[in-house]
C-alpha cells in the first residue's frame, strides 16, 4: 500500500462542510447494474438496490443531504452535502492510516455505501441469480469534485441528469 498514490487534495479536510460531486465506477467497467435503452436508464434489481443504499446514505450519516443521482450501466454519480463539519478521527503523523478513514468524511461515507452495496449484491447473487462478479464489485478508488458555487452545481446536476443521453453501448 505504500505506493499508493491519493488522489485527494492533500490540505483539504473532506470531513468538513461542504457538496462533493462523487462517481464511483464498478469493477473493470463491468455493467451490473442495468442498461441505457432509447437514452433512458434501465436499471436491473442490482440497480435498483444501489440506488436505495444510496438513499439510505442520510440514515447512517446525519449530516448528509443527497442531491441529484444516477445509476448507469457500470457506474454511479451522486452529488452529496456535508451539512456540518464533523469531528474527524486523529490522523497519524505518517502515511499510513491504522484507523482508516476520517469519521464523517466523504472517504467514509463512499467505503460505507460501496461495502454495502457489494454485501448486498453479494447476496442477490446468491438469493436470487444476479450475474457473479470476481473479485470486486467497485473499483478501487472513487472520484470526487469539491463543488464550490452554484454555477459549478447547476453543471454537475445537469451532466448527471444527462449521462444516460451520452450513454453508448460498447460494441
Amino acid at each position: 500500500m505504500k505506493n499508493r498514490r491519493s488522489i485527494r487534495l492533500h490540505t483539504y479536510n473532506y470531513a468538513s462542510a461542504g457538496v462533493y460531486f462523487i462517481t464511483i465506477g464498478a469493477h473493470v467497467r463491468q455493467p451490473w447494474f442495468g442498461d441505457v435503452y432509447d437514452d433512458i436508464m434501465q436499471p436491473n434489481d442490482a440497480g435498483h438496490m444501489v440506488y436505495a443504499e444510496w438513499q439510505n446514505l442520510v440514515m447512517r450519516f446525519p449530516q448528509v443531504k443527497l442531491d441529484t443521482f444516477i445509476v448507469m450501466p457500470d457506474h454511479i454519480h451522486g452529488i452529496i452535502s456535508i451539512t456540518a463539519d464533523t469531528v474527524p478521527t486523529p490522523e497519524p503523523q505518517s502515511n499510513e492510516r491504522p484507523n482508516g478513514t476520517s469519521t464523517g468524511s466523504i472517504g467514509r461515507i463512499v467505503q460505507a455505501f460501496k461495502s454495502i452495496t457489494t454485501n448486498n449484491y453479494i447476496q442477490g447473487v446468491q438469493q436470487h441469480g444476479w450475474l457473479p462478479f470476481s473479485g470486486k464489485l467497485w473499483q478501487r478508488n472513487y472520484y470526487e469534485h469539491i463543488i464550490r458555487n452554484e454555477q459549478d452545481l447547476q453543471r454537475i446536476r445537469e451532466y448527471i441528469l444527462c449521462n444516460p443521453s451520452r450513454w453508448r453501448q460498447k460494441p
